[in-house]
C-alpha cells in the first residue's frame, strides 16, 4: 500500500502495511531492529500506542475514519505511551523524520492505496 499527503501532495510511504487484526495489532512492529524510510504500519482500529520493548523511535500520525489527521507525534522513544487520540479511527507508525519530510500536520488529508 502507498500513504500519500493529498494537502500537501508528499508521500509518506510506498511499503505500508495493515494490522487490522488482534495479533497483527499485538505484535506491530516489536522484535524489528529496524524501520526503513518508504514502510509504515498502519494500526486499525487505534487511538493510541506504546512502544514498550522496541528499539528505535517512531513518528505517528492518528486518522480519523474520514483520513483526517487529528493527532501528530513525531519521534515517541521507546518505552513511552502517546496520548490518547479520542476522534482517532487508526494510527500510521513511520520511521522518525517522516512527518517533517513529508510536512504533515493536523488537519491534512491522506490517502491510502
Amino acid at each position: 500500500m502507498k500513504i500519500s499527503n493529498e494537502s500537501k501532495n508528499t508521500i509518506l510511504a510506498n511499503k505500508a502495511v495493515m494490522a487490522d487484526n488482534i495479533l497483527a495489532r499485538v505484535k506491530g512492529l516489536l522484535g524489528r531492529k529496524e524501520f526503513p524510510a518508504g514502510e509504515a504500519l498502519i494500526l486499525r482500529p487505534c487511538n493510541s500506542i506504546h512502544t514498550f520493548f522496541m528499539r528505535f523511535p517512531i513518528d505517528l500520525l492518528f486518522m480519523d475514519k474520514n483520513n483526517y489527521v487529528v493527532g501528530v507525534v513525531p519521534a515517541l522513544k521507546p518505552a513511552r505511551l502517546s496520548k490518547v487520540f479520542l476522534r482517532a479511527a487508526c494510527v500510521i507508525e513511520l520511521p522518525v523524520g517522516t512527518i517533517q519530510s513529508a510536512r504533515t500536520s493536523k488537519g491534512d488529508l491522506l490517502s491510502i492505496i
